[in-house]
Order: C-alpha cells, then structure tokens, then sequence
C-alpha cells in the first residue's frame, strides 16, 4: 500500500523504536558494531587529515567538555566530539559498510550518538537503541535514493546527516513531530561529492564530520523547536528530486519493525574501499586452490558493478596511501603479496615499484551478473592469466565480513586490539578494558564522560 508521508512514518519509527522492539541478536550486532567503529576511531589518531580537522574544531569549542574526543583523551562539546570522532572514524578504511545502501553507518551514527550520550548521562541500552534507530534509518535513505545518487554523491555524507539525527533525536526523546523537523533540517543540509577522488583529497572525512554534526544539530534544534521541510525526502524539492533520477519512496518504509537492516551491516577486513573487497576474496581464492604466488600472475581481470567503476574508475595513479585504498590494482598487488590488505600492507608498499607493477597489470571490466546483482549482493569475480599461460578463474558470491560470512567476535577483538595499536591510539590492556565495557554496554546504567578505560 502506498504511503503518501513516508518521512513522517520513518520518522515516527526513529522517534518510538524502545529496546523491547529490537530483537536480541540486533542489539549484539550494535555492540558489535560499536566495537568495531571506536576502533577504527583510534586508527585515525595522527592523520593528517583528522588533525587537521581536529585542530580547527577544537579552537571552535570549550576547552574541556562531557563529551570525549577519543584520540586525544579529552573532553569537549558533544559537537565537537562528534565532529572529531567522525572524522577519525572513516580514514583508515576499516569502518563497516550496509551493501543495499552502500553506506557507512557507523562514521556518522556513532560520534554523535556517543558525544550526546555522555553529556546527557544516557544509559548503555538508551545509546544502543539510539544508534539501531540512525542505522536503520541512514540505511533506508540511501537505499531510497538509489544507484543514480551513489554515481555523483556520497551517500554516507548525504544520508548520513539523516542518520545521525535520528541517533540523537532518540537519544533526546524527540516527538514524531519534532523528529520530522530534525529530518527537514538534517537533509536540507546534506552533502558530499565523489569529486574529491581525483585529487587525493581531504573531503571523505570532512563528509563524515558534517554529517554527524550537521545531524546533531538538527536534532537538538527540533527540540528547541525548530522546523523543517516535512517532505524532505520524497518533496517534490526534496533530496531526491535534487539528487537522484532512480528514487523509490517505498523503501524508505519498507519492513520497519521487521526487518532489521541494522543486522544487515557488513564488517570490513581489507583497509580499502569496500568495492574492491570481492576482487579482492575472489583473487586470494585462485592464489590458494591453484598455489600461485604473486610473481606467477601475468594479468587479473576483475569483473564488476557499475559502482565500482565509478567510485574506483578515477583513481588511476594513486598519490596519497589515503587515495591508493581506492586503487583496484593496488589492492589486489598487496593481497598478492601479503595474502591481505592491511593497514601496514598499504604504509609499506603502496609506492613499491613491484606493487605498483602488478596494479598495471589489473583491469576492471563491467559484468551483467554481478552489476545486477548489485547493491543487493557484491560478488566477485576474476580471471587470473598466469606466467605459465593457465587461465584461472576465481568467485566469492559474499565477501569476508559480510552477515553470511562475518567475522566473529573474537576476531573483531583482534580486529580492534590491531586498530588501537597502529597509532598508539590505545594499549593492548586500555583495549582489552574497552572491550568488556562495549560487551556489557546493554546492563550499563550510564554512558561514562571517558570511554577509553
């Protein structure tokens, strides 16, 4: 049946979602989540890009604050946490990733969840039903605006803002009524171009940092009463009339309550661009049925979505290791070498002259079965020539990481034990004590002013 207010009815959702309504195995999958995302944060201390925009936040807000900026051990202003850790999250590549939205959930619903959280005193099961309301709602606004968005936009900055006020405004306690002023006020302020691609720039953090605070703001202004468009979604000036030529209102609705997209979140095992990760499984599955090394491999032929190519396609000779993580050639050269692409893999090798000769060697070419399949499921597929002239083909229809092939939880805590210490973020025992807290996190009566134990 149809909807004709599908803004309203999300928004309704986002602004009544209790933790009776979430079922067990979501919730875990949140603190799941949650792990894996404070990692990542930890992971971008040093940047430079998130120093950069660190720096500027920090002059812009209180000195101390109830809000943690994880990798400098400070407080802050819930906005400026927010902002921070958002950025911080989303440069090392290893944030998870929903397939059917091709969104980053946790960049932007996390730092703002968190930041407001411990200002407001919130309690653990208040922040993780905070954060299934923004997954859940992020999740369905990229998929409502569809394939054409994700060509020009990136969606985790666009949808994104929505998600993060949907987090915050269930944190707050927001009206239906007011959720929907948060949403018009979050979307008419939503952002982020692939352009930055080109040139190795700084914009993919920036993205993330105005989408949690942008969404944080938001919501806290429909609180004071502040409105906004009602239809700022499906409006006939509304986000998808500007941004998208293949829009479906439908799913903005489609199985609230039911079905739990927020479960549907995949976790990132390569430090890179997501699109390469079927390649990625799918060459590593030829090397080891076939016992190749990487100075056997003559050629690699991936065949992929259209989204590939697009996001991929303009990276031809990578100039920062931040912009070598959206090389397909790049990536598949260490997964040849190294068996995977991790984050010491990409500061080692990504200017090797052997890496970059074997990334010559890599082409992408569209495939109908797998550009259909997409965003649904991202299958990989490759064809591996050989030096000694076999022609070796390689298919993974789910990717590691993905929820019929995830990574348990023991390897997420290596997972994050790794990312904690690649820049001194936190000490193997700081992160073992974070672990456990994220573990209980559902039984915790508040939210701590410092998250790092």
């Amino acid at each position: 049946m149809h909807d004709p207010h599908p803004s309203r009815t999300l928004a309704a959702f986002a602004a009544t979602l209790s933790h009776a309504q979430i079922p067990p195995a979501v919730l875990r999958r949140t603190e799941d989540l949650f792990l894996d995302w404070t990692a990542s944060v930890l992971a971008g201390r040093g940047a430079r890009a998130v120093e950069a925009l660190a720096a500027f936040w920090l002059s812009q807000g209180p000195a101390d604050g109830p809000a943690e900026v994880l990798i400098h051990r400070r407080g802050s202003s819930p906005l400026v946490a927010a902002a921070i850790n958002a950025a911080a999250s989303h440069v090392a590549e290893q944030d998870d990733v929903h397939n059917g939205s091709v969104f980053h959930p946790a960049a932007v619903v996390f730092p703002a969840a968190l930041a407001v959280a411990q200002a407001r005193g919130a309690t653990g099961r208040d922040l993780l039903v905070a954060a299934v309301a923004g997954y859940e709602v992020g999740i369905r606004v990229g998929e409502f605006l569809g394939r054409s968005h994700y060509k020009v936009f990136h969606t985790t900055g666009t949808a994104g803002s929505l998600a993060a006020a949907a987090a915050v405004g269930r944190l707050l306690g927001l009206s239906p009524e007011a959720m929907l002023h948060a949403f018009g006020s979050a979307g008419t302020q939503a952002a982020g171009l692939w352009e930055f691609l080109r040139d190795a720039a700084d914009s993919k953090q920036l993205h993330t940092t105005h989408a949690a605070s942008t969404g944080l703001a938001a919501a806290l202004l429909a609180a004071e009463g502040l409105t906004g468009a009602a239809h700022i979604l499906e409006g006939p000036q509304g986000l998808a009339a500007g941004m998208s030529t293949d829009a479906d209102p439908a799913r903005l609705t489609h199985g609230l309550g039911t079905r739990w997209a927020t479960a549907e979140t995949s976790f990132k095992w390569h430090a890179s661009c997501r699109h390469t990760h079927p390649a990625a499984d799918a060459l590593q599955q030829v090397m080891r049925t076939h016992g190749l090394a990487m100075d056997d491999i003559e050629q690699v032929t991936t065949f992929v979505h259209q989204g590939a190519i697009d996001v991929l396609g303009p990276v031809t000779d990578p100039q920062t290791v931040h912009q070598s993580k959206f090389s397909m050639g790049t990536v598949l050269a260490l997964v040849a070498q190294h068996g995977h692409a991790g984050l010491q893999a990409f500061d080692a090798g990504w200017r090797d002259q052997r890496v970059r000769a074997f990334a010559g060697r890599v082409r992408m070419v569209l495939d109908a079965e797998v550009d259909a399949a997409y965003p649904a499921r991202w299958i990989g597929k490759v064809e591996v020539r050989a030096r000694d002239g076999r022609v070796l083909q390689g298919r993974v229809d789910e990717p590691k990481g993905d929820p019929g092939n995830t990574l348990t939880r023991p390897e997420l805590e290596a997972k994050a034990l790794a990312l904690a210490a690649y820049r001194g973020g936190a000490s193997a025992a700081e992160m073992r004590g974070l672990i456990a807290r994220v573990w209980a996190l559902d039984g915790a009566a508040t939210v701590p002013p410092r998250w790092l134990p």
